[in-house]
């Protein structure tokens, strides 16, 4: 999921800024604020620096490291700031989709939900057939005053396309 993240964040820079009164600040680090529950039934935001920097499995690595260091409370104070861009997983407690709230001075967040089987329409060859397939909604809140809904949608299909033409045989 980040890395499809980062590459859309990359198509569409207007979606990692910030807003400081007035002034439009466009960041130059795609640095990805990643939601981690902790046992409490807190939140807490580890951030992944210069996230466009690392390969897929680098950042699976420091997803997990962070995760599992923020369930710790082993955190350091620099790994909680200078977020650019926030993805959180609401489908971890079995929900299909939710509303994320922006993480300011963010000026967008983006929630995946559960992945689950669902039926869904294929076009083949030799027709349309219903198949059973894995899917996954995604909602991303963001702020009106700067991203604007063609910006916003384009950005959610965006990721969403480099989802669903993930190759699984891709080395990393």
């Amino acid at each position: 999921m980040d890395h499809a993240v980062v590459k859309a964040i990359k198509d569409y820079p207007m979606v990692n800024v910030s807003l400081d009164g007035t002034k439009i600040i466009v960041k130059k680090d795609i640095n990805i604020g990643m939601a981690a529950a902790l046992p409490t039934g807190n939140l807490i935001v580890p951030v992944i620096k210069n996230a466009d920097m690392y390969n897929l499995a680098g950042l699976a690595k420091s997803v997990n490291d962070l995760a599992s260091r923020a369930r710790e409370n082993k955190l350091k104070p620099d790994e909680i700031k200078d977020g650019t861009f926030t993805i959180t997983n609401v489908g971890t407690f079995g929900n299909l989709m939710g509303t994320p709230i922006i993480n300011q001075p963010q000026v967008a967040i983006l929630a995946t939900g559960a992945i689950v089987k669902k039926p869904a329409v294929l076009e083949t060859e030799y027709g349309d057939v219903i198949a059973v397939r894995h899917m996954m909604f995604l909602s991303l809140s963001y702020d009106h005053r700067i991203v604007d809904g063609a910006l916003g949608g384009a950005f959610l299909k965006r990721i969403s396309d480099y989802l669903e033409k993930f190759d699984p045989n891709t080395l990393i």
